[in-house]
């Protein structure tokens, strides 16, 4: 009876902690990312005592052809706005570099090598993938992902 209490109590505690991750992802229908189609991410900074840390989220199937991917990605900050194209490096010579599971891999690439302080406020991104392919064939999923650093 003491360890059903004991567990009840350390899930209602567990349950009503905040998660301190914010992650959205746009799946693409017949796994393709036209250039076209732009994923459009917001959320809302209220703790700044933090540090965050922001990542790339992608998901494909093995048939990928390539080991990068070049994403145009615009922020829209508090106080301003940046425009970055940049490559995302997805495998080396041998192997994937994400997680795999069968024929899939998912990668979870950081923006930003340190986390950040970010300013109270709304934050938006706009990815657009800025390969040659187009569409950008076996991609399934892009996203965003922002968690609170922990001391």
């Amino acid at each position: 009876m003491k360890w059903c209490f004991a567990l009840l109590v350390i899930f209602i505690w567990t349950s009503c902690t905040t998660l301190d991750v914010y992650e959205k992802h746009h799946f693409f229908s017949n796994h393709q990312w036209d250039s076209r189609d732009t994923i459009s991410v917001q959320f809302e900074i209220t703790d700044t005592t933090h540090p965050y840390r922001i990542s790339l989220v992608l998901r494909h199937e093995n048939a990928y052809a390539y080991k990068n991917i070049w994403i145009e990605t615009q922020f829209n900050t508090p106080d301003s706005t940046y425009q970055v194209m940049r490559e995302f490096i997805l495998a080396d010579n041998l192997r994937w570099l994400g997680n795999r599971v069968d024929d899939i891999a998912e990668h979870r690439i950081r923006y930003n090598e340190q986390p950040l302080y970010l300013k109270k406020g709304v934050y938006k991104f706009r990815l657009k993938q800025v390969m040659r392919e187009d569409p950008l064939r076996y991609i399934m999923m892009a996203g965003i992902r922002v968690e609170k650093v922990q001391p």
